[in-house]
């Protein structure tokens, strides 16, 4: 929580230097935030814009530090669980063709699929997180023993997203990572084509996201 409050101070301030009557702006907001990377591990980019103007754009901190690779403004991050949104949007962009179903279950879609709870989950409770499904990633053991080797799609699924149900279908709310990955391992197989591609081809390059992948 002592980190937020000073990441929010320091965006506070940095929003406050970005409007006032400074004769640099760019120069002030640049030693800002070198004394919160030096004092506080702030590691990050900053980029401040100004009636539509970019004003100040910079990297702090280490981007890699296991390979001491240093920030700059056009370093890429891993963007985490924020995939869900495009998860969720080429989902529906498949509900609007007719090729998925929100009322459809998992099973529907993968045939390799447990059946015991594969036709009770539907498309809907994936989106929701109201599947039941556990989570891969509330198991303490995947992260240090699992999360860097190699699995397939359909062998991650059903090796780490195919637990018995916590809960009935629909009557819970829990965060799940594995349902997000049967959406994942769904839109792949519905489609023909790899994950990677359906973002690429319906959404990164019709909105111009040329820095994203």
């Amino acid at each position: 929580m002592r980190s937020l409050f000073r990441l929010a101070v320091f965006f506070g301030l940095i929003h406050s230097l970005a409007t006032a009557q400074f004769p640099d702006k760019a120069a002030k907001i640049d030693q800002l935030a070198r004394q919160y990377a030096d004092c506080c591990q702030f590691t990050g980019t900053v980029l401040v814009s100004e009636h539509d103007k970019v004003i100040f754009k910079g990297g702090y901190g280490l981007a890699n530090r296991e390979w001491n690779i240093p920030n700059a403004p056009d370093v890429k991050f891993r963007v985490g669980s924020i995939t869900k949104q495009f998860t969720s949007m080429l989902v529906l962009q498949q509900v609007a063709k007719g090729s998925i179903k929100l009322d459809g279950h998992i099973s529907d879609y993968l045939p390799y699929y447990r059946k015991d709870t594969g036709s009770r989950v539907t498309i809907a409770q994936l989106l929701s997180h109201t599947s039941g499904i556990p989570s891969y990633t509330d198991d303490p053991k995947f992260f240090p023993d699992v999360s860097r080797n190699y699995y397939a799609v359909d062998d991650f699924v059903t090796k780490f997203c195919s637990g018995d149900l916590q809960f009935e279908p629909g009557t819970k709310f829990h965060y799940d990572n594995s349902g997000y990955f049967v959406l994942g391992a769904i839109l792949e197989h519905v489609t023909g084509k790899k994950y990677e591609d359906l973002l690429q081809e319906n959404i990164l390059t019709p909105v111009g996201m040329r820095d994203n992948g």
